[in-house]
Parts: C-alpha cells; structure tokens; sequence
C-alpha cells in the first residue's frame, strides 16, 4: 500500500531506523559526556543521586523524542521539523547539566519542558484527524501537569529542587505507568502505541553505541590534553581496551538476538520492559565508568584515593549488573556456553516457556506496548 503523503502516521511494517534517528542521536554523545563530568567533579552520594535524576530526564528525553519517529512518518517534513527543533532543546538541556543544580537550573528545566510540552503540542496539530492524536493529547496534559514542579524546582536552591525534580519525574513515570488517564479520553490503551520489536531492540543497542562513543570521546580528550609519554599513554591503552570490552560483552549473544527475543515471546511488554530497564542500568554503568577513564588517563599512576576507587570498579559492576540482567531476559538464565552452540531459535522456546511463570511492570523508558 503507498503511503500517503498527507498523512504523517506510521505503518508497524514500515518501522526501521532512519538518518533522522541517527541525527538525534547526536545530540546524547554530548549529554552523556556531560553527565560523566559532572559526576567526576561531584563525587559523593548526594552527586551521584543528582547525575542519576538528570541521566533520567536526558534519556527520557531521548525516548520521548525517539518515539515521534517510529510512530509517525519521519520522511514528513512536519515530524522532522519537530524532532530537530528537539535536537535543539536537547542541545540547549545537555550544556546546561554542568550547572543545572546551580546558576543553570532553568535553563535546564525550561527546556526540559519546552522539548515536552512543545513536542506533544506540535504533534497534536500535524495529527489532526489521525487516531494517534488522542494519545498526544494525553501526552500534553500530562506533560503540562509535570511542568509545574520542573518549573518550580528551578528557581529553588539546594535539597528542594532536587526534591521537587523528582516528583516531576515521578509524575511522568507515574503517568506512564497507568495510561496517561485524561477525563473523556479515558487511558491510552495498546492500539494507542505499537512497535514492532526489531525496531525498539534496534534503537536500544543504537543508544548503547552512543554511550560508548562518549566513553571514546572522553580518552580521546584525555589523551590530547595531556603528554604523550608512556604513562598516559599506557591509561589510554587500558581505557580504550576497557570499551572494547564492553561492546564486545554488550554484543554476545544476547546483544545480536535480543529482537528475536521480541518477535519470539508471548508477552512482548514483559521482555520489553525487563530490557530496556537492563539498558538503562548499562548506560548508568558507562556514564560512571566514563568518569572514572578520566581519573585513570589524568592520573595514570598517581595515588588513587577511595572514592575514585569506588568509581573505576563501581562502573564496570553497574555495566555487569544491567547485561546480566539483559541476558537473563533474552535466554531466561544467566549465559551458559551450552547457548553458543544452540540456535538462533532457542530464545522463542526458553522465553515461551516462562511467560506464565514471570512478569514485570513496564520500563520506565519504554513504549507503551510492542508488536512483536
């Protein structure tokens, strides 16, 4: 069937990643990179809460954002104005995350909501007579509701804006949770928003490769600013092996099955919701292991003080943690070497076998249901 070029909504057939995808995700080399930077230079319990609550505005941003594109056409030029006017506002949130518990908190927080609320708002407008309109509908509400103590926290100082910030996040995780319930349009429910699982597990492991592209970017700075003697060199060599070990673990096994994983089990929200979590706990691993590259290689061999040793092994465990998780989802065990040498088919039989045995809530970062 043709597309009509008059109607911006997406076919699930017709989901798979675009130049458009790929050019918003720009944007999150930059703001990862600057969550790394702040962590380093706060680096006590209190930093590590106010990186992980902007770490989860910045990637719910990215999914929000993300979702436009697999839901609706982006050869549409409308929906592209709309994600590149995101690309922008992401843009303008990522610099200010250095200040955003400082002088920055409202740039960071005005443009948090200004991403949102503009978002929905504008595609409100180009859905017009489409049935995906009533979700965007829901979207701005609740967008709007949650604007009010982003807003708030941002002219606040100390504990209470970060107060105040995660009950905005709470609100949207919240929202999300239950259906985004408005009077007279009741909740969304799963016509509202299908994906297929080829395109979501696609997007996920794209977002992982941008993790480790500010882990790259960060040895890369590293090594340029200071002398290339052996001592620096020799932490450059460790860091950078150090990544290639991640994306090497990443993608074994269940990093190359996990859409098949999607398509093969009989309660996709379920897998879904278990791997985009376990996403979500690696990219926290690498935005910490990305500060601690940053001690190793400006400190190769000086003294290496407790905290900074939390952070260099801390890292690699939460990166640990969410595969483990990963692999467990995709197989329904931990790895064992017996799946090296089973079929591409095995994940259909384990994960049908204990969809009446497990269930989990939906992610906090991924779409209301998939298509498998």
């Amino acid at each position: 069937m043709a597309r009509d070029p008059a109607r911006p909504a997406r076919r699930p057939e017709e989901q798979q990643t675009t130049f458009l995808d790929l050019f918003l995700d720009l944007v999150f080399v930059f703001a990862l990179l600057q969550l790394s930077l702040v962590l380093l230079d706060r680096m006590h319990w209190s930093g590590a809460a106010e990186t992980l609550l902007l770490l989860l505005a910045v990637l719910w941003v990215w999914d929000a954002t993300s979702s436009v594109s697999y839901t609706f056409d982006p050869r549409h030029s409308a929906i592209q104005a709309v994600v590149i006017g995101c690309m922008f506002g992401s843009l303008v949130m990522a610099a200010a995350i250095p200040e955003a518990f400082g002088a920055h908190g409202l740039v960071f927080a005005g443009a948090y909501v200004a991403v949102h609320v503009g978002r929905s708002l504008l595609v409100v407008i180009i859905s017009r007579g489409d049935e995906r309109q009533r979700l965007q509908v829901r979207l701005t509400l609740w967008y709007g509701v949650s604007a009010v103590p982003w807003l708030a926290g941002a002219v606040v100082q100390g504990w209470p804006r970060g107060v105040l910030w995660a009950l905005a996040l709470a609100v949207n995780i919240t929202a999300f949770w239950i259906g985004w319930p408005v009077p007279r349009l009741g909740r969304a429910n799963a016509s509202d928003l299908a994906i297929t699982g080829m395109f979501l597990a696609e997007r996920h492991r794209q977002f992982f490769i941008i993790a480790l592209g500010g882990m790259i970017l960060d040895i890369g700075l590293g090594l340029s600013s200071n002398p290339f003697d052996a001592d620096h060199v020799a932490a450059v060599v460790v860091a950078f092996a150090t990544t290639v070990l991640l994306w090497r673990i990443y993608i074994h096994r269940a990093g190359e099955v996990l859409a098949e994983a999607f398509a093969a089990s009989c309660s996709p929200l379920r897998v879904t919701g278990r791997a985009v979590n376990a996403h979500l706990v690696m990219i926290a691993g690498t935005v910490v292991i990305s500060a601690g590259i940053h001690l190793v290689v400006r400190h190769a061999f000086g003294h290496t003080r407790p905290s900074w040793a939390a952070f260099i092994l801390g890292g690699p465990a939460l990166f640990l943690v969410g595969r483990a998780t990963l692999e467990h989802t995709v197989f329904g065990r931990l790895s064992r070497s017996a799946w090296s040498r089973s079929s591409r088919s095995s994940p259909s039989r384990r994960q049908r076998s204990s969809c009446r045995r497990c269930w989990s809530p939906p992610s906090l970062l991924s779409s209301w249901s998939v298509s498998p």
